[in-house]
């Protein structure tokens, strides 16, 4: 019989859901969420560098004690990022509205799967305790992390979760990519661009492979910039695209864009266009080039 001293502090998780369970996994070990897992890695730009919102467990939880990211089982039917913003805003308080996704990362094993949601706070943010499920909810530099007893998992992706804490801007020279396809664009230029901006907002909601624009991680939600010139002059703006209009030179305006956006060291840039000469110009700015078929509807 298991004595008071040595019987397990009780689980006093209250968000009791369908998908809340153990798995016994293949690999040999077992998993909280029966619909598999996700956590929330919330980072910004602090006057001394990234910082990011870090969960002390609670005792009585697995590894309780160590630190990690607010995170949890993901519900029948719902999708690993909307589990991982759930469960940030019921243990750490953290608002949907100042939270940016940006990333994603997702570890498979054999029966069971954890997705790392990365998001930028866009708003000041706060973070508190708001349920049993952790002692302590707040900012950490990453230069702390080298001194806090993190929960193993964490630990083992850090390296890579490191490398990711950017924003992916894709900056997409419109008339290049719309030519790159004989499907009569020449017919309505605008049309044919508009398309491609209602493409890139689908891209910009659900994402892009990470291995497509030579980043780590499973996928990007990237903040997109259109670029249009000629007849298509004049395309408006939908969410998850803006659009810059050239008044003369497409390439020039490009590059223009792309040297701002370069002034920001969270932002990574991608150009998407098969120009060699535009691609060298950007190139030599310290952005990358991808082709059109990344982008390409």
């Amino acid at each position: 019989m298991t004595t008071p001293a040595h019987r397990p502090p009780p689980d006093v998780r209250v968000h009791r859901q369908p998908g809340d369970g153990w798995v016994e996994c293949a690999c040999g070990h077992r998993h909280w969420g029966l619909n598999g897992a996700a956590g929330l890695l919330l980072w910004r730009s602090g006057p001394a560098g990234t910082e990011i919102v870090l969960q002390h467990r609670a005792l009585w939880s697995h590894h309780g004690g160590t630190w990690g990211l607010p995170g949890g089982a993901i519900t029948d039917g719902e999708s690993p990022r909307a589990g991982a913003v759930r469960e940030a805003a019921e243990e750490a308080g953290l608002p949907t509205a100042a939270v940016r996704l940006r990333a994603d990362r997702t570890l498979v094993h054999p029966d069971w799967s954890y997705t790392t949601v990365l998001a930028e706070a866009v708003a000041p943010v706060q973070p508190a305790v708001t349920d049993p499920e952790s002692l302590e909810v707040r900012w950490a530099g990453l230069e702390e992390l080298d001194h806090l007893e993190l929960l193993p998992a964490f630990a083992d992706a850090l390296p890579e979760l490191r490398t990711m804490l950017r924003r992916l801007v894709l900056v997409v020279d419109a008339a290049n990519v719309v030519g790159s396809r004989p499907d009569g664009w020449w017919r309505d230029r605008r049309g044919a661009t508009a398309r491609l901006r209602d493409h890139l907002a689908h891209l910009a909601r659900e994402g892009v492979a990470a291995s497509a624009v030579g980043l780590p991680g499973t996928s990007w939600l990237p903040d997109v910039v259109l670029v249009t010139e000629g007849a298509a002059r004049g395309v408006p703006a939908v969410d998850g695209v803006s659009v810059v209009s050239a008044d003369g030179s497409g390439d020039d305006a490009l590059v223009t864009v792309v040297r701002r956006l370069m002034g920001d060291p969270a932002n990574d840039v991608v150009v998407t266009t098969a120009d060699r000469e535009l691609v060298a110009r950007v190139e030599d700015l310290g952005a990358r080039a991808v082709g059109p078929r990344v982008v390409r509807h």
